[in-house]
Formats: structure tokens, C-alpha cells, sequence
């Protein structure tokens, strides 16, 4: 079970505003959290945050787990005080109208919501239709533009208001679940390991724009240069009804980690995994996947320098991209465990080529 203090932490990291390439916030959370055990913790120029252990150690493995999130960007103050914005990240439109919302500038959260032309006043035709961003505003209650623009500036970026509760025993809701808890399993995983014998360097990174096309994994990577490495990112809930299984796979809330096979999952690396999860008796569940190869940080970790032996570990979630996406503390533990339990049996000089002994 977790501590108090890992879901106060948690709780914290989920409340935390860092839409890709404004992370400063999270990473800051982040970073004070992990130093409390990691042997060295930094901050790269690009934002990624990095708690290492074991640094003697030559053989290094990574752990990555994105913790920007997607949001928006103001691009123009309007006459009428509105704040016209793009989208950061792929956002699921049809959720944006009336969302509430924290436009982060200098000197704090200032607070909005997203508006546009009520229902009553739309043509039939449009009633059904997800309105294009460049249509919403942001509405943070001034009367022009001069007054907005004594508190905002163009380029201010905009997230969803924070919004974490707990569920029911073990369901967590938050926006940008889509991947704090990633960087909170990173973090938890660190932890536990600084408690245990490692014969291994560990990197423990919170990567940043993952949602821009995995920029930050890109440069921590090559970095670190690892010889493992293992990205914990969501991967899709299929108990929900309309979503299909024949398709995507049947997974479940609550029933374990996601092992994925694919062209990013070193074939070594996911026996040891599936290893560890047998003798451990930690529930997961398995999937291959809607894709062949990408999407997440491992595929662009496994093709750092040489090439890297890398796996996907995914935590199920509901609601994907939209303010209130859905996890299970159950599978977060369980995933803490398997990457713990998997660690503490690699060592130097492993090989992990295919099909070589």
C-alpha cells in the first residue's frame, strides 16, 4: 500500500499546472520529492528532471514518465478583455466548451473558463459539432483589453484548473493524470529502490513535451545513454462501454499494470518482466497494442545512439485527454512493484539482444 506521505505527494504532483513546455511548476514538485533519496538529482536546460542511483555503476537503466500535460496557449487579448488560444497537445474538443481553467503568468494563476456561443443561438446545423479552438475564448471576468492585459501577456500558457479527488477505495480523477501518474510511479519506484540492493545505475527522469513528440525522453536519453529502459506512461481502458475490445483488448481498472508487445518492448526485457510478475505474484495485464511502434517515450529511447533495450509499462485510464481522466492506485502500485522487483535482478554485463542467450 502506499504511504501517506507517497499520496500526499501524489496529490501534490496532480494539482500541479505544466502544460508541454511550461513545466516549471511540476518540476519543481518533482524535483523536491526525489531528492529525498535519490544519491544526485538535476534539472536539464530542456526541463527534464533526473534522481539517480548507484551512479558508480557503468550499466544504466532509465526510467521515464512524462509529466507535462496537454493545455493551451493564449495567442490574442481581444477588445472585449477575452483571451483567444490554441491548442497544446491533443486535445479532445468536444470536452473544452465551459471547462474551467488557470491561464499561469508571472505573478500566478489567474482564473477563466472556456466560453462560447450558448446553445440557444447556434444554427441546427453546428448544434452537434465539436466547436474548432480558434472559436472558444477564454473569459477571466475583466471589461477590455486594457484591463486583461495588465495581468496577462500573448503566450501565457493555459491549463485545466486542478481538479484531484479521490473515488470510492481506489479510484484517483484528475487532469493531467495523462502522465503525472507515470512520473509518480518514476518517483515511487526510485524510492523503493533506494531501500534495496542495486547492482545497477537507476535514472529516474521526469520527462517534459512528451505531447509535442517526446522532445524531452529525445534529449535525456541521449544524455543518460542508457542500457535499459523503461517508459511508464496511460495506456487505454477498454471497460467502458462503445470502445472495442476486438480492436484494443480487454483492460480493466484496478486488474494490473499494462505489458505491451510491440516493436518498442525488447522481447528480453518483457520476459524478465513477466518473470519477476510471476515470481512476485503481481497481477498485469497484457496488450499489443493499437500500433505497431510509437506514441509513447519508448519508442524514442529505444533508438537513442546505438539503440536501447526498452518496454512499456502502462497504468489503465479512463477518459484519456480530457479534464477528468481516471486511475486506479492499484495498478500504480502493482507497476511500482514489478519495475522494483524487475530491477533489482538485472546486473552488468546483461545482454539483451533477441534471441541470444
Amino acid at each position: 500500500m502506499l504511504s501517506e506521505k507517497s499520496l500526499n505527494f501524489l496529490e501534490q504532483l496532480m494539482k500541479c499546472s505544466g502544460p508541454s513546455g511550461f513545466e516549471i511548476e511540476t518540476a519543481a514538485v518533482f524535483r523536491k520529492y526525489i531528492s529525498q533519496f535519490a544519491g544526485r538529482v538535476y534539472t536539464d536546460v530542456t526541463g527534464n528532471t533526473i534522481g539517480i542511483l548507484n551512479e558508480k555503476s557503468d550499466f544504466k537503466v532509465m526510467l521515464a514518465g512524462h509529466y507535462d500535460e496537454i493545455g493551451f496557449q493564449v495567442v490574442h487579448i481581444a477588445e472585449e478583455g477575452l483571451l483567444y488560444i490554441r491548442n497544446v497537445g491533443g486535445i479532445d474538443k468536444v470536452t473544452v466548451p465551459g471547462t474551467e481553467v488557470e491561464v499561469l503568468t508571472e505573478k500566478g494563476r489567474i482564473h477563466g473558463v472556456i466560453g462560447k456561443k450558448p446553445i440557444h443561438l447556434t444554427e441546427e446545423k453546428d448544434r452537434s459539432q465539436a466547436v474548432e479552438i480558434k472559436n472558444l475564448w477564454v473569459d477571466i471576468g475583466v471589461e477590455n483589453k486594457k484591463e486583461a492585459e495588465k495581468i496577462i501577456r500573448v503566450g501565457d500558457p493555459v491549463a485545466v484548473k486542478s481538479n484531484f479527488t479521490r473515488m470510492g477505495k481506489n479510484r484517483i480523477v484528475s487532469k493531467g493524470m495523462d502522465d503525472k501518474i507515470g512520473a509518480f510511479v518514476v518517483a515511487e519506484t526510485l524510492r523503493e529502490l533506494s531501500t534495496r540492493k542495486i547492482n545497477v545505475a537507476v535514472y529516474g527522469v521526469g520527462t517534459v513535451q512528451e505531447e509535442l513528440g517526446l522532445r524531452g525522453a529525445t534529449t535525456s536519453a541521449f544524455g543518460i545513454a542508457p542500457n535499459v529502459g523503461f517508459a511508464i506512461d496511460v495506456g487505454f481502458a477498454t471497460d467502458t462501454p462503445d470502445i472495442e475490445k476486438k480492436t484494443l483488448g480487454s483492460i480493466y481498472l484496478g486488474k494490473g499494470p499494462i505489458l505491451s508487445r510491440s516493436a518498442d518492448d525488447n522481447p528480453v526485457i518483457s520476459k524478465i518482466l513477466r518473470a519477476a510478475a510471476k515470481k512476485k505474484k503481481i497481477s498485469y495485464q497484457e496488450k499489443a497494442g493499437y500500433r505497431a511502434s510509437g506514441g509513447t517515450d519508448t519508442a524514442i529511447i529505444q533508438l537513442t545512439r546505438g539503440g536501447v533495450a526498452t518496454s512499456l509499462i502502462g497504468i489503465p485510464n479512463r477518459y484519456m485527454h480530457t479534464p477528468v481522466e481516471m486511475c486506479d492506485l492499484r495498478d500504480v502500485e502493482a507497476a511500482i512493484k514489478l519495475l522494483v522487483e524487475t530491477i533489482v535482478t538485472l546486473k552488468p554485463g546483461q545482454t539483451f539482444i533477441p534471441g541470444i542467450d
